[in-house]
């Protein structure tokens, strides 16, 4: 089973990129230097607004989510864990864990790249308020 969502986005002057353990897409269009995890601001959906087929398949553990951020040229791929306990619920964030823990505003667990292992050209790019475009794919078994 597989299913593909596409986010659009863009940068701040204020991304960091230095966050340790996330990294975070953002509905909201404006950032703070608090906000060291937000990679792209001004997205076209959060959490919520995944399709339902979408949603459905990242739901079990056994799921994986591979993301495709591309910005100014550059591209990052980042590969993660659905889980059976995402709610995929909130109305504004969608976050990448390097650690299992689950909320509303998480997309994917034990994910190999958070924003400080993230490509510096990337964040150079999203530091110039370029376009940032996610393809997600969920797939699972069966």
């Amino acid at each position: 089973m597989e299913a593909q969502e596409t986010i659009y986005c863009r940068g701040h002057p204020l991304v960091l990129g230095n966050h340790p353990t996330t990294f975070e897409v953002t509905r909201e269009d404006r950032l703070t230097k608090n906000g060291n995890c937000i990679i792209g601001i001004a997205a076209d959906k959060g959490c919520n607004g995944l399709s339902i087929e979408f949603k459905q398949v990242l739901s079990h553990d056994d799921a994986v989510l591979f993301s495709r951020l591309s910005c100014g040229g550059v591209t990052a791929e980042v590969r993660s864990r659905g889980s059976s306990v995402l709610t995929l619920d909130h109305p504004t964030d969608m976050v990448w864990r390097r650690s299992s823990f689950v909320c509303g505003r998480t997309i994917g667990i034990l994910s190999d790249h958070v924003a400080v292992t993230l490509p510096k050209t990337l964040i150079a790019n999203l530091v110039a308020e370029k376009e940032m475009i996610v393809t997600l794919t969920a797939t699972r078994p069966g």
